[in-house]
């Protein structure tokens, strides 16, 4: 839950050469990764920077070679911050950014005497993240004291759930990306349970120690809800897959904003492994607070290294049950603290919070809320005939599905929707740095402007410069056309007209063409498409400009 006041960082034993358990595959025209991200990405986006690692050479074939004897085996655990208004037990604002310690009160503080009261909004939340995760919900579930002493916990303890948490046994289904080797899966949930947050401290620069003016409490007692997975991941790819579908879900329920960087959303990462065939599970090591999804990938794929390596030269004892961190900086796991056990937390019910009873009515008035979630999502476009690209690109953001939904809705065509949202509309989002709520095209629009394309009122290069007015000024397809005089020319008549002066005023190029040089066709049809304003139909065009160019006088 938090950090500690002290830093222990220990010096690695050997040095690791980076080597990825599964490699990324990556294309140069498209890639989907882009999970805790308000905006989309592009056909053309750019590569993400390349993980550091040392050139290839015989040490790292020898780790790939000790690497397929083993299997990770991992689980996570996912801290998901509450988007309430309150905190969890007291009326404290839930304001991420607020000036430090202003919404700190005796109750979060836990002063003597002060008494928590439950904040409804937090089971409601946890009902609905319980629903969504396919889990069995507890009608009867209490709350526990968890024994936790670090200076950023003001009260000593953290209010949790302990052996009746509010959801258990259930499971997420989600996609890997295409670039990634693609494929479902399905990852088993453990438990579901509320709790509150701890405060924060702000480290020194060398993170050997914490400044103890720096202590913000506003944090201490916010709402979480802690996801806690079954041990089913086997690689960094999966566990970080896992951990943007959880973020998914968050933000398509509305119980939490998901901004990793806000720390609303954090996971900690328990990796064992042991040899290929071994059933009995290896010694499990923690990977606290990582905070960005590729950080998740490449903090396991490091310890799977680290740990095989110990494995391979017989220092298995050395793999220890402890807290490590991960270093960007160096790209490796530091040992933080040796792990606690459930006897040094020292559970018993909390004695000033009631049972939190759930009716079967209240239940089910919640699950007839939920809104279509990120799996029902993607196989509902799936069956559309979109590609597994198309489908992961717009099931990723719910603001993205719910305007590549209403756009479909106007009676336009899905792949051509797909298409022009994925390539010129988020391609502007980028640049423009906005999310897809702040563009001044409505779906009934791009409907009209697809639809116009598509009967041959305007061209596709037209049609192009259209939208950009259209996403940042706003206005009507029908409008712009008329006040521009768009219309696309269609008459074959004015086409062939427009043909035979732009071939008579280029005799040279014609002699060229006709010497065997047909890529100048492109030169004519340009010439004719400057001439017509772009206005020329380009099927037409190009089918009169060959019969000229072909003619034999």
């Amino acid at each position: 839950m938090s950090t500690t006041l002290l830093r222990t960082f220990q010096p690695n034993q050997f040095s690791l050469l980076g080597t990825s358990l599964l490699r990324r595959r990556r294309s140069n025209n498209f890639t989907v990764r882009f999970c805790g991200s308000q905006t989309t990405t592009t056909h053309e986006a750019k590569q993400s920077s390349p993980t550091r690692v040392a050139p290839k050479n015989h040490k790292s074939n020898k780790l790939d070679e000790i690497l397929r004897d083993y299997e990770a085996v991992i689980g996570i655990e996912t801290h998901v911050q509450l988007s309430t208004l309150t905190k969890a037990f007291c009326s404290c604002s839930n304001n991420y950014g607020s000036y430090p310690n202003t919404s700190i009160c005796p109750v979060c503080m836990g002063l003597p005497g002060a008494l928590p009261v439950l904040n409804s909004k937090v089971v409601e939340f946890g009902v609905r993240l319980g629903l969504a995760l396919n889990c069995d919900l507890s009608l009867k579930s209490k709350f526990d004291r968890k024994q936790y002493f670090y200076p950023d916990l003001p009260k000593g303890y953290q209010i949790s759930q302990f052996d009746i948490p509010i959801a258990s046994g259930g499971y997420v289904d989600l996609d890997i990306p295409l670039e990634f080797g693609g494929g479902h899966r399905r990852f088993g949930i453990t438990r579901v349970h509320m709790e509150e947050d701890a405060g924060k401290l702000l480290h020194s620069d060398t993170g050997d120690y914490s400044q103890a003016w720096n202590l913000y409490l506003n944090r201490a007692g916010v709402p979480l809800l802690e996801i806690v997975s079954e041990p089913d991941m086997r690689s960094g790819i999966e566990a970080a897959e896992y951990a943007c579908e959880m973020q998914r879900i968050a933000r398509y329920l509305g119980v939490s904003n998901g901004n990793m960087q806000e720390g609303s959303l954090r996971c900690d990462v328990n990796i064992s492994i042991r040899p290929i065939g071994q059933a009995e599970f290896g010694t499990k090591v923690e990977i606290k607070n990582l905070n960005a999804f590729s950080a998740i990938s490449r903090a396991i794929d490091y310890e799977i290294s680290r740990q095989a390596l110990l494995y391979n030269q017989g220092k298995a004892d050395q793999i220890v049950t402890e807290t490590r961190l991960w270093e960007e900086g160096a790209q490796k796991t530091v040992t933080m603290r040796k792990k606690e056990g459930l006897a040094d937390y020292r559970y018993f019910p909390e004695p000033d919070l009631p049972e939190v009873i759930l009716t079967k009515e209240y239940v089910d008035s919640i699950r007839a809320s939920l809104p279509e979630l990120p799996e029902a999502k993607r196989r509902r476009y799936e069956a559309t005939g979109l590609g597994m690209q198309d489908v992961l690109f717009l099931a990723n953001d719910f603001s993205v599905a719910e305007y590549f939904d209403a756009v479909i809705g106007k009676g336009a065509e899905v792949k051509l929707t797909a298409n022009w949202i994925m390539s010129d509309i988020a391609a502007y989002l980028k640049n423009e740095k906005l999310s897809i709520n702040d563009i001044k095209l409505t779906p009934h629009e791009l409907a009209e402007l697809i639809a116009t394309i598509k009967d041959g009122t305007i061209s596709g290069k037209i049609g192009k410069e259209i939208l950009f007015e259209l996403l940042a000024k706003g206005g009507t397809v029908k409008g712009m056309i008329k006040a521009k005089d768009l219309v696309q020319i269609t008459d074959p008549v004015e086409i062939e007209k427009m043909v035979i002066q732009v071939v008579s005023e280029n005799p040279k190029q014609l002699e060229q063409y006709r010497s065997g040089k047909t890529k100048l066709q492109g030169y004519f049809a340009g010439q004719v498409m400057k001439m017509s304003k772009g206005k020329a139909n380009p099927g037409l065009l190009n089918k009169i400009l060959l019969e000229k160019l072909n003619a034999k006088d």
